[in-house]
């Protein structure tokens, strides 16, 4: 199924997430994986690449929530 590599990484004000979809997951598969991703975990699609090969890469971001000390 999708998802065999994730990295995470934080830059700035957004924490990154890296999926590696591999060529034997089909686009509704893959598709239903980032709509999971994005609705449940707060991630949105930031940059897609396809290799030579079939293998998909996404990066997903989501935006970091610092809280406030209130005393």
């Amino acid at each position: 199924m999708a998802g065999n590599g994730s990295t995470w990484r934080k830059h700035g004000q957004y924490e990154y997430r890296v999926v590696t979809i591999d060529r034997s997951t089909s686009v509704p598969d893959a598709r239903k994986l980032l709509t999971d991703e994005a609705e449940y975990g707060r991630w949105e699609l930031a940059r897609t690449r396809l290799y030579l090969g079939g293998e998909r890469r996404v990066w997903l971001r989501r935006k970091i929530i610092r809280v406030q000390p209130t005393l």
